[in-house]
């Protein structure tokens, strides 16, 4: 790998309920379902891989009856989406519709955006700031 590539980036973690999950970063968020799929043997979890078509990453929850790791968020555990300019109150009140708990994530994303914890509790922080690696 080269320090000027651009690889695909994968976020791994474990949901409770998918149905909700997906309710949550699909309706709320506007996430497109990528890719679903189910157990399909012992030992195998269900799947549900979420983003939008033309981004580097995706979020990928696994989940059903064989989920080996319960979810165990902490309030460190972000994910961080930049947006450049202010969060929509529509928005965040989309993300609450959909199964989302607003919440605070400490003085300083407070002060830089809106942090909605997902059904699994795990956080979103809708971020007012930009960012760039250049």
């Amino acid at each position: 790998m080269t320090s000027t590539g651009s690889p695909h980036l994968r976020i791994a973690r474990p949901s409770r309920d998918l149905g909700a999950a997906e309710r949550f970063w699909v309706d709320g968020l506007g996430l497109r379902v990528l890719y679903r799929g189910e157990a399909a043997e012992p030992g195998e979890h269900d799947l549900l891989m979420l983003g939008w078509p033309d981004a580097a990453w995706h979020l990928e929850l696994v989940g059903g009856e064989q989920l080996a790791v319960e979810p165990r968020p902490t309030q460190e555990d972000l994910f961080v989406l930049y947006l450049d300019g202010p969060v929509e109150a529509d928005l965040v009140t989309r993300l609450e519709r959909a199964g989302g708990t607003r919440v605070s994530a400490g003085p300083y994303w407070d002060r830089w955006g809106v942090t909605v914890a997902d059904p699994d509790g795990y956080r979103l922080v809708l971020s007012t700031r930009g960012w760039s690696n250049a």
